[in-house]
């Protein structure tokens, strides 16, 4: 069986031709700021890939999803990057739906049939933030919400139908709990500025998006329970969980891209090629065992296990680059910026919130047993 022919075929199945274009595409083309991989995405009706097919969407669970990222992530890291946070705010959706009485559903449904893209406007992008804090700031005229701030780096900037954001609002007994809003990106007070200044990931679109005062439609704003301590609802833990696994797997896929260019070059000792292998499906059997625990259920300790799938694969892909990127060569090295360019994509995936050192204490006294588990 050819490497990543198990991914590959799944997203031929799901999103016809789409591996194709990607794979006829030179991966500087995919990488560039304003490249066509998120289009290409889009037109293959990625968006809907996490909505239930009873609202029309292709109703991937987890699994098959970290399947089609790592896929996705061995054409283009920038694009695997980008619709992680997309599935991240769906998948979120998906949960809000299953156990609330309002418009979710016909949301979910919009999205597959428009093939809507969702930006996440959660604050991250700095190492040591918390996830949790809202990186917006709100203000309330009767039951009107209005949002201002800007976040940054926000990918798909420049392709987005929804910004999805983070928000405190005063629950019932008047403690700030964070909301989750849905705004369209051309809502009244939406712009987009340039923010992104390298190279790597630039394809991700990941810009600067500025709110003046926008107001929040009701029927798009959900509350949750967590407040600023950081304890998280099940909707928040389904989240972080489908976040910290999609985007495992997606730098993983970047990861697999090297080691596919290292099987193809007969000239590398057979025990090298085997180890690189090893070591990467090794990190994604791990993913793919989360994935089947949390078919039967999400919960705390799910989210701790994601935690741990990520920050180990973190450890394999920083071995693997060096493994390959010394196998293949200096010719391999000069001859083509694709390895250069992977090796430093790849380890962007310790840049994504919650950082190792963030977590080091509460998943220590989560496993301890001396606390839950808290994204502080």
């Amino acid at each position: 069986m050819r490497y990543l022919q198990r991914e590959r075929t799944i997203v031929e199945a799901l999103l016809p031709g789409l591996d194709e274009r990607l794979a006829a595409t030179p991966l500087a083309e995919l990488e560039a700021a304003g490249g066509p991989g998120v289009k290409l995405f889009t037109e293959a009706g990625g968006p809907g890939l996490l909505v239930p097919t009873e609202h029309g969407g292709k109703g991937a669970d987890l699994l098959t999803a970290l399947r089609v990222q790592r896929a996705l992530g061995s054409r283009s890291p920038s694009l695997a990057v980008a619709t992680t946070m997309h599935h991240f705010s769906v998948a979120s959706l998906v949960e809000t739906a299953a156990t609330s009485s309002g418009m979710e559903w016909m949301l979910l449904a919009a999205i597959a049939k428009d093939n809507l893209l969702l930006a996440s406007g959660f604050a991250e992008g700095r190492t040591g933030q918390g996830i949790l804090n809202p990186a917006l700031t709100a203000r309330t005229e009767g039951d009107k919400v209005f949002l201002s701030g800007s976040k940054k780096p926000c990918s798909l900037a420049r392709s987005m139908n929804l910004l999805t954001a983070s928000l405190p609002l005063p629950g019932p007994d008047g403690t700030e709990q964070l909301a989750i809003a849905l705004i369209p990106a051309d809502a009244p007070g939406v712009s987009v500025k340039p923010f992104w200044g390298s190279p790597i990931l630039a394809g991700a679109e990941s810009d600067e998006v500025v709110l003046d005062d926008v107001e929040v439609p009701a029927e798009l704003l959900v509350r949750t329970d967590v407040t600023a301590d950081g304890r998280l609802d099940q909707l928040q833990t389904v989240g972080f969980v489908w976040f910290e696994a999609l985007m495992t797997a997606s730098y993983l896929g970047a990861a697999s891209a090297l080691v596919e260019r290292l099987l193809l070059n007969d000239r590398v000792d057979a025990a090298v090629r085997a180890d690189a292998v090893a070591a990467v499906e090794a990190a994604v059997l791990t993913l793919e065992g989360l994935a089947a625990d949390a078919a039967s259920g999400v919960s705390q300790e799910t989210l701790a296990r994601s935690l741990m799938c990520r920050y180990a694969a973190q450890d394999t892909i920083s071995r693997v680059l060096s493994v390959t990127v010394e196998a293949l060569g200096g010719m391999a090295f000069i001859g083509s910026p694709d390895v250069a360019y992977l090796n430093s994509a790849c380890r962007a995936l310790a840049f994504h919130p919650p950082s190792r050192a963030r977590m080091a204490t509460p998943l220590a006294e989560y496993f301890a047993g001396q606390a839950p588990l808290r994204i502080p």
